[in-house]
């Protein structure tokens, strides 16, 4: 492994931090590697598509701290957090590099130093992945593609209503008396994410220059008969559109979203 040190960014609800808790990471008492602790006010507000940025921006690992339930300054938060940690970790299993990176753990006020442990052992985790694939000449173009793609799929209406209204959907019946189990919600998400990624992934390409349903297969490694119904759904949302056709090759460039 290189000499450079693991980049970590931590998100830590600001009811869980002190004064102490600040000075020992400061004077880097007990805190390995290169860490940015950023404090925010409750840590079910975090946007996944910050999370993703900042795997985008070369972090290692990307760690939230907040309260431990069913302690939370605004009630419901730390149980937000999960949703958000889970959808965030969907995408990236999707991509180089892997829903390891991430993680959510709880910490109390009352614990003065219990969030310089919980960012130790973290970047000790991570330390056995490694660097992320991003900085990797041989993996960089491919890494950037995906987790670009996530980030602007996390962004998507449809994945963030269904991370907002998770518990609602499981816990209260519909106008016609159903109720909605966690295991068909998951894999209605699951569904959705994966769905949301490849478009992503197709817009972005498209964004580039203009690419036919072969050319866009071989790039991601999909069935073209899958790319192609991807891109009869994308036309009719207005991401894609016809560019021209070469002989009977039709070829697609993304729209502004």
């Amino acid at each position: 492994m290189s000499s450079r040190k693991l980049k970590i960014v931590c998100f830590a609800c600001n009811w869980v931090f002190c004064d102490r808790t600040q000075t020992a990471i400061d004077a880097k008492q007990k805190v390995p590697f290169d860490v940015d602790v950023v404090r925010v006010m409750c840590i079910g507000r975090i946007d996944p598509v910050i999370i993703l940025e900042m795997f985008q921006r070369g972090a290692d690992g990307v760690l939230l701290v907040g309260c431990t339930p069913p302690d939370c300054h605004f009630v419901e938060g730390n149980l937000y957090a999960e949703r958000i940690v889970v959808l965030v970790k969907r995408l990236l299993s999707l991509t180089s590099l892997g829903p390891e990176r991430l993680e959510l753990r709880w910490s109390s006020p009352t614990e003065d130093t219990k969030l310089v442990h919980v960012l130790t052992d973290f970047a000790s985790q991570i330390e056995k992945f490694g660097a992320s694939p991003l900085l990797e000449k041989r993996t960089r173009e491919g890494a950037l593609l995906n987790i670009a793609a996530a980030k602007n799929a996390a962004a998507e209406f449809r994945l963030r209503v269904l991370t907002g209204r998770e518990r609602e959907l499981t816990e209260n019946v519909n106008v016609y008396g159903e109720k909605v189990s966690a295991e068909e919600l998951d894999a209605l998400v699951d569904e959705i994410v994966k769905v949301e990624f490849v478009r992503q992934k197709i817009h972005l390409l498209t964004k580039q220059k203009t690419l036919s349903v072969k050319e866009l297969a071989a790039i991601i490694h999909m069935e073209p008969a899958l790319v192609l119904r991807h891109i009869v759904d994308m036309r009719r949302i207005g991401m894609v559109a016809l560019d021209r056709v070469e002989g009977t090759t039709p070829f697609y460039r993304a729209l502004e979203v």
